[in-house]
């Protein structure tokens, strides 16, 4: 008996759902190079256009000349440095919140998040949509594991009834797919009121929400007691990478001692965590940043609209427009990108089946003008999809 790898390939060629790798060989921002060919970008996660700021690099290029360019160990060994410690102090400033504790990406925060603080005889309840690294996490936890229909607390509430031992309650704090936000106050009334605790993954709301980039707590102006439990990464927003919890005293010691995939792993470069320390700085000093980004979500969900095209109940940077069909939306992609303009096709399983889109996302970094020139696009290409769909 042996693996027939060559069918499911096959398969999922034929569902229209094989995927491919493309090679960035520029720096991120507007505009890159991918697989040789110039291109518009429209399609990455850098919402304040901090990836390749030259303040930002100069902290990296000067951290590793000071730290050196690796970890070296775990942070438990003697992986744990200054310049490490001084970003958890500042993101647990930023945070309005005792204390934060770094990880190497935000899968690995969300896993190790979960898988310590529940376990068998608990419970942990999701939202269905949720990102699928907080879906594996409920899975591996061993916790009694339940889905609660889409941002709907009245879901969630009969779910908390029948909740036995610790129950924790997560969510995405902006859904990374859809670009809509958690009802994150009703979620926390819900859960309070059974003793639950809440955990939110801010992954796409830090730094682009928040009257300061406080990302979704901030936005609804809630608390410590609200949210026990709030996880940001630092791969988006914030243009560098790795991701932390922020949370109590006591969270944060008890991720340490019992959160695997912090134990078990290299720290980050310390000098990742000096470039990250200048980003947190431009993030929050930069307020001009968030404003054009807003405006620039503005021109494109007007221009958008007024063409027809069927836009998410979003006002993040995310702007996915709906396609439904995978093979549509990949030929959409396809033609602009012969447009110089590069916008991915997200099809099933990301998505739920028949909801495959174009994902659209905006970045500080981008023009109003580089907006005006995607929307001429779409409403070049649109109506020759919609006749052929026809």
């Amino acid at each position: 008996m042996s693996f027939d790898l060559s069918a499911r390939l096959a398969a999922r060629r034929a569902d229209n759902l094989y995927r491919h790798r493309p090679l960035l060989e520029s720096p991120q921002g507007p505009q890159v190079v991918v697989d040789g060919q110039p291109l518009l970008a429209f399609c990455n996660n850098d919402y304040l256009g901090l990836a390749n700021h030259p303040q930002v690099i100069e902290a990296w290029q000067q951290g590793a000349s000071r730290w050196g360019v690796g970890g070296g160990a775990s942070h438990l060994v003697i992986g744990h440095s200054r310049p490490h410690h001084a970003l958890e102090e500042a993101l647990a400033e930023f945070t309005g919140r005792p204390r934060a504790l770094l990880f190497s990406n935000g899968y690995m925060a969300n896993l190790g998040a979960v898988t310590a603080l529940v376990g068998q005889g608990d419970t942990v309840l999701e939202d269905r949509l949720n990102h699928a690294s907080l879906l594996d996490a409920g899975l591996l936890s061993g916790a009694r594991f339940s889905r609660y229909l889409h941002n709907d607390a009245a879901s969630l509430a009969k779910r908390l009834e029948k909740a036995v031992g610790n129950t924790l309650v997560v969510t995405d704090g902006v859904f990374s797919m859809d670009g809509n936000v958690a009802d994150v106050p009703a979620l926390a009334r819900e859960a309070k009121a059974k003793g639950a605790w809440l955990m939110v993954d801010d992954a796409h709301g830090f730094g682009a929400l928040g009257a300061t980039g406080g990302g979704i707590v901030e936005h609804f102006g809630l608390g410590l007691d609200d949210v026990p439990v709030l996880i940001g990464t630092l791969g988006k927003a914030f243009g560098t990478s790795g991701a932390f919890v922020a949370g109590s005293e006591a969270l944060i010691e008890s991720l340490i001692q019992f959160a695997r995939p912090y134990i078990y792993t290299t720290s980050q470069p310390p000098a990742l965590a000096c470039a990250t320390l200048k980003s947190l700085e431009l993030l929050r000093s930069e307020h001009w940043r968030r404003e054009h980004l807003n405006r620039l979500i503005g021109q494109f969900r007007q221009g958008a609209e007024q063409m027809g095209l069927q836009l998410m109940d979003s006002f993040t940077p995310i702007q996915p427009i709906l396609v439904g069909d995978s093979a549509q939306a990949v030929r959409l992609s396809q033609q602009l990108r012969a447009r110089g303009l590069l916008v991915t096709a997200i099809r099933p399983p990301t998505v739920p089946a028949g909801g495959a889109r174009l994902r659209v996302t905006l970045s500080a970094a981008h023009t109003e003008a580089q907006v005006q020139l995607l929307l001429n696009a779409l409403n070049d290409c649109w109506p020759t999809l919609e006749s052929n769909h026809a």
